[in-house]
C-alpha cells in the first residue's frame, strides 16, 4: 500500500500526459482483439503472442517518445521499415504470421504518431481488424489450406494421372484435395514431396 502511495506521488507519471495513457489503452485493446480474438481463433497458436505484443509495444513507445521531438511521418515509417525487415533466423515464420506481425507493428505506429483523437484511432484500428476478419476468415472467400506430404507412388504424379493422385490422397487422408503442386521429386528414394491444397 505504501508503495502505491509513493508511486502515485512520483513525478514520473506526472511527466506523461493523459493522452499517452489513452493512446496506449487504445493500442493494447486493439492488439488484444487482433491477436487473441482474431489470430488465435483462426490458427489456434500461442507461440508468437510475445512477439506480436512485444513488437507492438516497442514500436508504440519508441514512436510516441520520438514524436514528442517533432518526428515526421517519414521518419516514423522509416522506423517501421527497419522493424519490418527483421527476419527470424532461428525458426521459419510463415507468410500469414509475418502479415499479422506487420499489422500489429503498423497499429502501434499509427496509434502513437497520428494526430487524431482516441475515437478516430479506435476507428482506424477497427477498420484494420474488420478487414482482417473479412479477408482471413471464410466470409468473402474460402480459406485455402495446404499440407506438405511425402508421397510414395511416383506413377500417380504423371500429368495424366492427376485425378488418380487426388483420389488417392482423399482416400488416405479424408480431405477433399482440389489442387496439387509438386515440390520435389527424389528418384533414389522413389518419393515426391507434394503440396496438397484443400478448403
Amino acid at each position: 500500500m505504501e508503495f502505491l502511495e509513493i508511486l502515485g506521488q512520483s513525478q514520473f507519471f506526472n511527466k506523461l500526459s493523459d493522452k499517452f495513457f489513452l493512446r496506449l489503452l487504445v493500442d493494447l485493446l486493439a492488439v488484444f482483439i487482433m491477436i487473441r480474438l482474431v489470430y488465435y481463433r483462426f490458427y489456434k497458436k500461442t507461440e508468437l503472442f510475445l512477439t506480436f505484443f512485444g513488437f507492438n509495444l516497442i514500436i508504440f513507445l519508441i514512436s510516441y517518445l520520438l514524436n514528442r521531438v517533432e518526428m515526421t511521418i517519414g521518419a516514423a515509417f522509416g522506423l517501421f521499415a527497419v522493424f519490418s525487415m527483421l527476419r527470424f533466423r532461428t525458426e521459419g515464420i510463415n507468410t500469414k504470421d509475418m502479415t499479422y506481425l506487420f499489422m500489429v507493428i503498423a497499429m502501434g505506429l499509427v496509434t502513437a504518431v497520428s494526430k487524431g483523437s482516441w475515437d478516430e484511432l479506435g476507428l482506424i484500428n477497427g477498420i484494420i481488424i474488420v478487414s482482417t476478419i473479412l479477408l482471413d476468415g471464410n466470409i468473402l472467400t474460402k480459406k485455402e489450406l495446404f499440407l506438405l506430404i511425402d508421397y510414395d507412388n511416383l506413377e500417380n504424379i504423371k500429368p495424366e494421372n492427376t485425378d488418380l493422385l487426388k483420389s488417392d490422397l482423399k482416400d488416405r487422408m479424408g480431405l477433399n484435395i482440389h489442387r496439387i503442386e509438386i515440390e520435389n521429386v527424389d528418384l533414389l528414394k522413389d518419393s515426391v514431396k507434394i503440396k496438397a491444397f484443400h478448403y
